[in-house]
C-alpha cells in the first residue's frame, strides 16, 4: 500500500520485504567499491581457517542491502510521497554472519511516531535482516522525517 503522509503509518505496523540471495559477486563488488578486502570476505583459505569456516559478506554490505530491500515493495511502501529526509540510524547490531548463498529479507516494524510540529513528523522503525534459516543477521533502528497531512 502506498503511503503519502506521516499519518499513514501506525505503531505496530509490519512490513516484510522481498528476499534476495547474497552472491560472491556482491561481496567482490562491495570490496571493490569500498576497498575492504578483508580475507574473511575475499580469501577462501584464510576464511576457511577463521571463526566462520568460510567467507562471509561484509556487515556493511548486509546493512546496505537490508535498508534497501523494502523499496522493492514500491517507492512509497516504506517512505511516503511526502518523504523529507533520512533522519538517522541507531542501535546497529551485527548478530550473525551472512554467508555466500544466504537469502535475506528485511522485517520492518514501526515502533514510534514522533510529531515534530504541524507539518513534520518522524517515523521510527526497527529493522531486522533475516536469512532463510530465520536467523536475524543485523538489527537496526531508523528514523525518517516525513510531511504531515495539512490541517485543513
Amino acid at each position: 500500500m502506498e503511503k503519502e503522509y506521516f499519518e499513514d503509518f501506525y505503531v505496530g505496523e509490519k512490513i516484510i520485504s522481498p528476499a534476495r540471495t547474497v552472491t560472491e559477486a556482491d561481496i567482490f563488488a562491495f570490496a571493490s567499491f569500498t576497498g575492504d578486502w578483508h580475507p574473511y570476505h575475499c580469501d577462501i583459505e584464510v576464511a576457511r581457517k577463521g571463526p566462520f569456516g568460510e567467507r562471509i559478506a561484509h556487515g556493511m554490505l548486509i546493512l546496505s542491502l537490508g535498508i534497501s530491500l523494502p523499496f522493492r515493495l514500491g517507492q512509497y511502501a516504506v517512505t511516503p510521497k511526502k518523504f523529507i529526509a533520512f533522519y538517522g540510524m541507531e542501535k546497529v547490531k551485527f548478530l550473525a554472519p551472512c554467508k555466500i548463498g544466504d537469502t535475506i529479507h528485511t522485517e520492518v516494524e514501526i515502533i514510534a511516531m514522533n510529531e515534530k510540529n504541524d507539518s513534520r513528523g518522524v517515523v521510527v522503525s526497527e529493522n531486522k535482516v533475516v536469512n532463510q534459516r530465520a536467523e536475524t543477521i543485523v538489527v537496526f533502528t531508523t528514523q525518517t522525517l516525513v510531511g504531515r497531512k495539512p490541517l485543513s
